[in-house]
């Protein structure tokens, strides 16, 4: 069953692997990616060029080629990273023509929609914001709260995140952004990096209007695994719990879970608790510990979607 269009909200490998299943499941598709990354390539021409990080756009236009010949040499291309002994090491050759076409329309996203159809792009990349966000973060860890400053930091404090905020507070968002979440059938949101990918969406006011009001269209897609530094020494409960406590008016359809977690039973009384419907499948690649199927989560979400009130 095809389902009539559907926004996916996140960033990373997790966002790419929402959308190379999505892809199948409906001809409308739609990505919101997180605009938060400092690090690598992408924190680069970030301080550079004064632009939004280009890789988690890189990254869900990967996702989204053509699927053909067109389509599997441009993925190719835009991933291609450089080796060098010069300047140009580490960058991402999706990560310049992103920046080029930025630079060029100064638009961020005509820029995007250009590089979709040189991909030839069964779908739309949006971007969370039109301006690089600041993501800090209170962590507390050894019985002592310190604040993290930049995704890089708060992904890799492995202490438990306390408290969330972003600069700016109010970043200007595209009004496309808005209008697909508005207009979608369908919403899914995570999986990915807890806090930077997924709740950070939430903390920009008018895209978590727009989630609390899609929230009986939206599917929330857990993590599997329990050692992302991110989250480490919590569970998918603590989750759960830290979305509801930052923005306790959103409330999901569905929340779709692997199966290695669907015997928590703090998960299962904490979900029913806050009115969502618990899916529990087998979603998990047979040769990772945390990444998702790409097979077997579009099986998933040709089963949930079906089922969502408009």
């Amino acid at each position: 069953m095809r389902h009539e269009s559907v926004v996916a909200l996140g960033g990373g490998h997790g966002l790419y692997a929402t959308l190379s299943a999505l892809r199948h499941v409906t001809d409308d598709l739609t990505a919101v990616v997180t605009v938060a990354d400092d690090g690598g390539s992408s924190g680069r021409l970030r301080e550079e060029m004064g632009i939004v990080p280009p890789g988690d756009l890189r990254m869900a236009l990967s996702a989204l080629c053509e699927d053909g010949e067109w389509g599997r040499i441009w993925r190719d291309v835009l991933q291609t990273r450089f080796s060098t002994p010069g300047p140009l090491d580490g960058h991402a050759l999706g990560n310049l023509l992103i920046a080029g076409l930025w630079e060029r329309t100064g638009d961020v996203v005509e820029g995007l929609d250009w590089v979709a159809r040189l991909l030839r792009a069964q779908g739309r990349v949006l971007p969370l914001a039109e301006e690089p966000l600041q993501i800090s973060a209170m962590i507390y860890g050894e019985n002592v709260s310190s604040v993290a400053r930049g995704q890089v930091a708060v992904a890799s404090s492995g202490g438990r995140v306390t408290g969330l905020s972003i600069e700016p507070s109010r970043p200007k968002v595209p009004r496309a952004t808005l209008d697909a979440i508005a207009g979608a059938s369908a919403v899914v949101l995570g999986p990915g990096s807890w806090y930077t990918s997924v709740l950070v969406h939430f903390l920009v006011e008018p895209v978590a209007q727009a989630l609390v009001e899609a929230g009986p269209r939206t599917v929330l897609t857990l993590n599997i695994a329990y050692e992302d530094a991110e989250t480490g020494g919590s569970d998918r409960v603590d989750d759960i719990r830290a979305l509801r406590r930052l923005e306790p008016a959103f409330r999901p359809a569905v929340v779709l879970a692997d199966a290695s977690h669907g015997r928590d039973r703090a998960l299962v009384e904490e979900i029913e608790e806050w009115g969502s419907q618990l899916v529990v499948l087998n979603l998990k690649r047979s040769d990772a510990l945390d990444r998702h199927d790409v097979t077997l989560l579009t099986n998933a979400y040709s089963q949930v979607l079906g089922g969502l009130s408009g």
